[in-house]
């Protein structure tokens, strides 16, 4: 009899020893012949030395599904266990990752497949269209699938922090509360698709980084998908301190809705100088998103039509006057 130590460190543990344990209960009943003893993220077994061999290579495949999908079954486990593939997943097209409990996450429009595509072939991505047209979903979602696939080291999501209606000044708490609520679209993407045990640790060991846009300068981003949202509302110098800020292996994403500009009406944006300046060069693909490609609640569309409409007749009244 000897002793192995098998370290389960690659996902959240509660997802794979299921709740109240009932997974690692199921595992040890296909085992009947091992002691196995679980405890955080450590599985301790003894037995003879084939048969650890053999439960090694069927806890890392069960780990792998479970880093895949985000969800681990009594189904999974007796399937993977016991050889079959009856019941492992269908991957679907247009696949991007599998979210939480095991939901696909997919490009589910015709330009979230562009913005895809683009990914592969390019370093820099401008993302451009209304609110609720995937763009920034579904770069956090590549980004999350490049670090899954261990093709980066980190995640770096920023914003500028620009008020809409409020002051930062008048916000409760110290400068981490006054900047978290213009963060807190980029937490919701994040906890749809990462476990929130394992996503804590990636924020804690800054593997995942999310700071406001003041935070880049000085940076050499390297090893990463970094993600400016919201860019519209960057200054002419503040995004072009944010492009310059790439370092090697890294992919930029760059989202922005040019109909939604909160800077001062003396501020240009910095964003619709970029994209002008920054058509031609190789190696930079932009997408424009449309009101097609909303997927959130189908009011929104119809939201950003009505918006279309009004300020159509204004600048007709503006051209009249």
């Amino acid at each position: 009899m000897i002793e192995r130590i098998i370290i389960i460190d690659s996902i959240d543990p509660v997802i794979f020893f299921g709740t109240n344990n009932s997974n690692i209960q199921l595992i040890k009943s296909l085992y009947p012949k091992l002691r196995i003893v679980a405890r955080g993220n450590v599985i301790k077994v003894i037995g003879d030395e084939l048969e650890l061999i053999a439960f090694e290579e069927k806890m890392r495949e069960l780990e792998k599904h479970t880093a895949e999908y985000n969800l681990l079954t009594e189904e999974n486990i007796i399937t993977i266990v016991k050889g079959k593939n009856t019941n492992i997943p269908v991957k679907q097209e247009n696949l991007i990752i599998h979210g939480m409990n095991g939901k696909p996450i997919t490009a589910r429009t015709e330009n979230q497949q562009k913005l895809v595509k683009a990914f592969e072939t390019n370093d820099m991505l401008f993302a451009i269209g209304p609110a609720g047209s995937g763009k920034t979903y579904t770069a956090i979602a590549l980004a999350v699938r490049a670090l899954k696939n261990k093709e980066i080291k980190k995640i770096i999501l920023s914003r500028p922090a620009v008020e809409a209606g409020e002051k930062l000044g008048f916000l409760p708490g110290d400068m981490k509360d006054k900047i978290d609520p213009y963060l807190q679209p980029l937490y919701d993407a994040l906890e749809d698709m990462i476990p929130l045990a394992k996503l804590k640790e990636y924020m804690e060991t800054k593997i995942i980084q999310i700071a406001p846009l003041a935070f880049m300068r000085g940076r050499t981003l390297s090893d990463a998908v970094v993600i400016l949202d919201e860019a519209q509302n960057t200054t002419i110098h503040q995004i072009k301190m944010f492009l310059t800020r790439m370092g090697m292996n890294t992919k930029m994403i760059i989202t922005g809705d040019i109909t939604q500009i909160d800077l001062p009406a003396s501020q240009p944006s910095g964003l619709l100088q970029a994209l002008n300046i920054l058509k031609d060069v190789t190696g930079i693909a932009r997408i424009d998103f449309n009101k097609k490609d909303i997927v959130r609640h189908k009011l929104v569309q119809r939201i950003v039509e009505a918006y279309e409409k009004f300020d159509k007749c204004e600048s007709k009244k503006g051209i009249k006057n």
